[in-house]
């Protein structure tokens, strides 16, 4: 037996107990007469003593010899421990050793395996495996698994089905690169690594499973940020016989069942946004509506006077800062050079302060007066003591740098508080997207999309004005989960994937198997999708994915630690007649 106990579960109630212990030496100290040692596993740390009195001087120098990170095993009794320590769990008490057994020696770690580390990221990604045994990463992991087993418990409870889909499927156009693997026993052909599983997803409603759903990885070869990965966890889930508002409400209780159970938090029914109004009010289609700093569209009341760059401009569209008027004009100055910055993209901004007293000090005090200020003013609902930044240009890109305006301004004033959660759907997405090089165009979602209700013959005269029976579920700002009603006749999927550009030929080369699935009786259906590994990172009051997955790549697209994607042996690629001999 290498433990009667682990290392966080003993108290004072435990005293005089006799125990065997196993983990690792997270700490050693010696005063010469007596030592310390921390030792941890995954449930805690406990404090193992040996001292001149009573430990053997050849056990004594054994506990001497002991490393950081190496595993051991002890014998002892637990006793009262002298000097208390209130920060763990284990801290009335520590364990008298009586035997020591070394199960594994261990080199020193290229770093310290503290809650807070000196290892920057690229080390600690090459030594993972060490990176998990500290505090946090392992925690995030237990929080990770605890969220799986709640939406398991949740749509279990609602009578879904868990159903395993293929990995090893054919390359269809979803948005993003598919990766591929190459086919040895088919010459010349490939599989692809699933974007998500949604045609089987469907064909699984055809099949009369009613509601399915899926915890499952997913993988698209795109560029990578903070909060992205080449392989990423969806809860896929498919209903059958619903409309959209049976999906709103099944998905909703997910989301406040998994705040509740996870976070102690109850929040009341989701508001609603239409796509056209979350751009219109926050300039984005997953609005932060933790805070106010709603978009005022000053276009009409800022256009009668002699300032061309409001004149020519599209829009011009402003936010109220709260407390702003106090900063200086050097701060002001470094706004602006904040929102020049080519990530952003602006050209300028105009600013209005709200002074105390009542009256308004601008940046374009020579065209406006104090009466067109004030009306700003209270279009944009500025109070007091608030500065109105303005920007103007064509719709798109002034949104686009003002959203990110408002979430910069919100940071740095601590308005997105993690521990509040503030959820919302939206709703009534465009079915279509322009593309504007090309002129074709696009599913905003994907090709199995149906449009909203008696919208279906829009797409033969104005494309641009069909909405989508889709809806988005937004958490502080983050796409957490998006699905919609799907097209479930051939009929209708055909029309869809001509106004794509497909062929006939092409729709059912790429397609065949779900057309012709849709001929035998395919059920009204509909679904959505959370993303697991974001969903986490924000219910653990962070937003960056990467420390709630075991192994994640850098944001490169690379495994440091097992050197992945990497060269395959000539051997390999010829067999898989991707290189032939020169």
């Amino acid at each position: 037996m290498y433990r009667s106990h682990t290392c966080g579960e003993l108290r004072a109630s435990d005293i005089n107990t006799d125990v065997t212990l196993s983990g690792w030496v997270h700490k050693s100290r010696d005063k010469g007469f007596v030592i310390w040692i921390d030792l941890r596993d995954r449930y805690g740390i406990i404090q193992l003593v040996f001292d001149e009195e009573r430990t053997e001087a050849e056990l004594l120098e054994k506990a001497r010899s002991l490393g950081r990170e190496f595993v051991i095993q002890v014998k002892g009794k637990v006793i009262e421990r002298t000097s208390k320590n209130p920060n763990i769990l284990t801290g009335d008490i520590e364990v008298l050793v009586q035997e020591l057994v070394v199960l594994n020696q261990s080199l020193i770690p290229p770093f310290t395996l503290d809650d807070t580390t000196d290892g920057g990221d690229d080390l600690r990604m090459k030594y993972r495996y060490l990176d998990i045994r500290r505090r946090p990463v392992k925690n995030n992991l237990i929080f990770r698994s605890k969220v799986s087993m709640e939406v398991r418990k949740y749509l279990t409870n609602e009578g879904f089905i868990e159903v395993e889909t293929p990995y090893l499927i054919k390359s269809t156009p979803e948005g993003a690169r598919d990766f591929v693997v190459p086919s040895r026993m088919n010459e010349g052909q490939f599989y692809a690594l699933p974007q998500s599983p949604q045609t089987f997803k469907q064909l699984l409603m055809v099949g009369g499973l009613d509601k399915y759903f899926q915890i499952v990885k997913c993988f698209r070869d795109e560029d990578l940020r903070a909060d992205r990965q080449p392989e990423f966890t969806q809860i896929d889930c498919e209903m059958a016989f619903v409309e959209q508002e049976d999906i709103l409400q099944v998905f909703e209780g997910l989301t406040r069942h998994l705040l509740m159970e996870i976070n102690q938090k109850e929040v009341g029914p989701f508001p609603r946004l239409t796509y056209d109004d979350a751009m219109e009010k926050y300039g984005n289609d997953k609005p932060d509506i933790r805070f106010g700093m709603e978009f005022a569209e000053l276009t009409n009341i800022a256009q009668h006077r002699d300032f061309a760059i409001f004149n020519s401009a599209e829009i011009v569209v402003g936010i109220a800062i709260p407390g702003g008027a106090s900063y200086t004009r050097k701060e002001i100055d470094k706004l602006i050079d904040w929102i020049r910055r080519p990530q952003i993209g602006a050209k300028g901004m105009v600013y209005v302060k709200c002074n105390e007293d009542g009256s308004f000090k601008s940046s374009v005090d020579k065209f406006y007066n104090q009466e067109d200020l004030s009306t700003w003013a209270e279009k944009s609902s500025a109070k007091a003591g608030d500065l109105i930044c303005i920007l103007s240009g064509s719709i798109h890109e002034t949104r686009s740098q003002l959203s990110a305006l408002r979430m910069e301004m919100a940071e740095r004033l601590g308005l997105r508080n993690p521990d509040h959660f503030a959820p919302l759907w939206v709703i009534d997405f465009p079915l279509l997207e322009l593309d504007e090089e090309s002129g074709n165009y696009h599913a905003m979602h994907h090709p199995f999309t149906s449009p909203k209700p008696g919208q279906l013959s829009l797409l033969e005269t104005d494309p641009s004005a069909v909405r989508a029976n889709a809806y988005d579920l937004v958490l502080n700002g983050n796409e957490i989960g998006g699905g919609s009603i799907r097209i479930h006749d051939k009929e209708t999927q055909q029309i869809m994937f001509k106004h794509l550009g497909f062929t006939p030929e092409e729709a059912k080369a790429q397609f065949g198997f779900l057309l012709d699935a849709f001929q035998y009786g395919a059920p009204p259906h509909g679904g959505i999708a959370f993303g697991l590994d974001r969903l986490v990172a924000i219910l653990g009051g962070q937003e960056t994915i990467r420390d709630f997955i075991a192994f994640p790549k850098n944001n490169s697209g690379r495994d440091v630690m097992i050197d992945a994607p990497s060269l395959l042996d000539p051997e390999q690629l010829k067999e898989l007649q991707l290189r032939t001999e020169t």
